[in-house]
């Protein structure tokens, strides 16, 4: 059964930078790609960034895009979201997802971790 975890949300300032991780786990799975997505309380769900697992190519929502950064360890067992000069707007639950190959869509959730960007 794979397994999507994700950690390091927390309380931060406006401006103030976060790195949220996402281990995976119960594998081998391949994936197609890996994503982050947010809910903010009273709105959708809604993408932020994902990375092809082949060759690493990365996509932003525009309301991140030079703020937020993507990336993979070498194991490839772990993603992670940089997220600087962060904005109250920004306040939401993380998620952390898996399309998997053969699959439509992301079809793999983690439980989420909850950032609040506060003064």
């Amino acid at each position: 059964q794979v397994q999507l975890v994700e950690s390091g949300g927390g309380l931060v300032q406006p401006g103030g930078s976060l790195r949220l991780s996402c281990a995976a786990s119960g594998g081998p799975f391949s994936v197609y790609a890996m994503g982050w997505f947010r809910q903010a309380p009273g709105k959708e769900r809604e993408f932020v960034a994902s990375m092809r697992w082949s060759g690493g190519s990365t996509y932003y929502a525009d309301s991140v895009k030079d703020r937020f950064i993507i990336s993979r360890d070498r194991t490839m067992n772990h993603v992670y979201l940089r997220m600087n000069s962060l904005k109250p707007e920004d306040t939401a639950v993380y998620y952390c997802a898996a399309h998997r190959v053969g699959s439509q869509a992301y079809d793999v959730w983690g439980r989420g971790t909850q950032v609040t960007v506060s003064s």
